[in-house]
Formats: C-alpha cells, sequence, structure tokens
C-alpha cells in the first residue's frame, strides 16, 4: 500500500525529502549545534520513514528523482560568488591552486595508506577513492575504476556532512582564520556540503569553496586512476 503511494503520487518522496530538510534547518537554527546538521536530520528521518512504513528504495527513489534534476542549475549558481571575488582569485592564484592540489593528493593518500592498514581488496579500495568530489563526478570516477557505486555516493555524503560539522572545530584548533584557506579546505574535501558551510561563514570562503569544488574534482579524475594502480 505504502509502496504504491509513493509510486502514484508523482512528488511523494520529493516532498518529504523537502520536509526532511525543513525539519533539519529548524532545528539547526533552534539549537545552533553542528550536530544538527540539515542533510544528516534529513537522511536519518527518511532512512526511518522508509524502515516504519515498509517502502523500498526504488519505490522511494522513483517520486524523489526529481531533486536530482536541480543539481546541475545548483551547482552552476556556484560560479556567481566566484565572479564576484574574481579579484581575490586571482591576486591568490598560486596559493589556490597548490592549496587544492595539495588536498586531492593528501586526500587519496589518506584512502591508499588506511586501505593498506586495513587490508581492505582493490574493490573497496577504489570505491573510497573519490569520497571528497561531488556526487556526479565521484560516480562517474568509481564506476571506471571498478568500484561499488552506491558505496561511493553514500562516502560522498558522510564526507560532506563531516567536514560542514567539524569545519569550525578543526580551524579553531588549527587556528585556520583566513578566509580563502577556509574555503579552500571545505570545497577540496567536502565539495557541495562543504560549501554551504563556507557560504555561511562567509562571501570569500563561499567563493574559494566553489572553485575548489570544479578544480578538486579535476584533480581527481585525472590522478585517481595513477592512485588505483597502487593497490
Amino acid at each position: 500500500m505504502i509502496d504504491e503511494f509513493f509510486r502514484d503520487a508523482f512528488f511523494a518522496g520529493a516532498v518529504i525529502s523537502l520536509l526532511a530538510y525543513e525539519l533539519g534547518l529548524l532545528l539547526k537554527k533552534r539549537f545552533h549545534l553542528a550536530i544538527f546538521n540539515p542533510i544528516l536530520i534529513a537522511v536519518i528521518c527518511i532512512i526511518a520513514c522508509l524502515r516504519l512504513s515498509g517502502t523500498d528504495y526504488d519505490s522511494y527513489n522513483a517520486s524523489a528523482k526529481y531533486i536530482s534534476y536541480l543539481l546541475t542549475p545548483a551547482t552552476v549558481c556556484l560560479a556567481l560568488p566566484l565572479y564576484e571575488q574574481l579579484k581575490l582569485l586571482k591576486d591568490n592564484l598560486a596559493a589556490v591552486v597548490c592549496g587544492i592540489a595539495a588536498g586531492a593528493v593528501s586526500g587519496m593518500t589518506g584512502v591508499l595508506i588506511l586501505s593498506g592498514l586495513f587490508k581492505l581488496e582493490h574493490t573497496e579500495y577504489v570505491t573510497l577513492l573519490p569520497k571528497s568530489v561531488t556526487t556526479a563526478i565521484g560516480m562517474g570516477i568509481s564506476e571506471e575504476l571498478g568500484g561499488i557505486v552506491t558505496i561511493s555516493v553514500a562516502m560522498i555524503i558522510i564526507t560532506g556532512i563531516l567536514g560542514n560539522i567539524l569545519a569550525d572545530l578543526i580551524f579553531s584548533a588549527c587556528k585556520i582564520k583566513e578566509p580563502v584557506a577556509k574555503g579552500i579546505a571545505l570545497g577540496t574535501c567536502s565539495h557541495a556540503i562543504g560549501t554551504a558551510k563556507a557560504m555561511e561563514l562567509g562571501e570569500a570562503e563561499g567563493a574559494m569553496s566553489s572553485l575548489a569544488i570544479a578544480v578538486a574534482g579535476l584533480f581527481t579524475v585525472v590522478l585517481a586512476p595513477i592512485f588505483s594502480g597502487f593497490m
């Protein structure tokens, strides 16, 4: 019965997703705690809803997939804050490119080291390699390298949420105060979800994070096939 509702109700999944996200926003504004990340709250609420109602993922996704159509235009819109901070980018171009490159390489190196320590198989290793890039890029990399795409998507989302939640703590502990550095770190390590946090911090942080998403994705596309041969 519930499965039929999700299949027949054109936007049922999309509505539930948006309501769950709105609940996350309300909790974040009410308690001002990083753990109440809207995306994390939405994921938990949706999983609970599907489990309690006995609805399978395919039925839910059939009516929620329309949200995905907005992903590309939303990503393109991230170019606007970058355009507004173009002078800042030009003044720090070398540092920005080197910072993003270092972040992309260190992220994949960390995956390589931990995969070796935990004795992961090659398939599991390449599944984790694109954890820090956007979902669209990460899915393509994982599929090309022979990884498990669905797990790659889950890891990408978890990485983004953790970056969003822990950003303030890490910046404070490491005494990072430069807006450009904060933006590069969030965009390179936590893609779009991290960029949402960067935009909360300021215009410069948001602009640099928006740039980092694209450049880090490009570095990862080029370097992931090389790293995949290391294990």
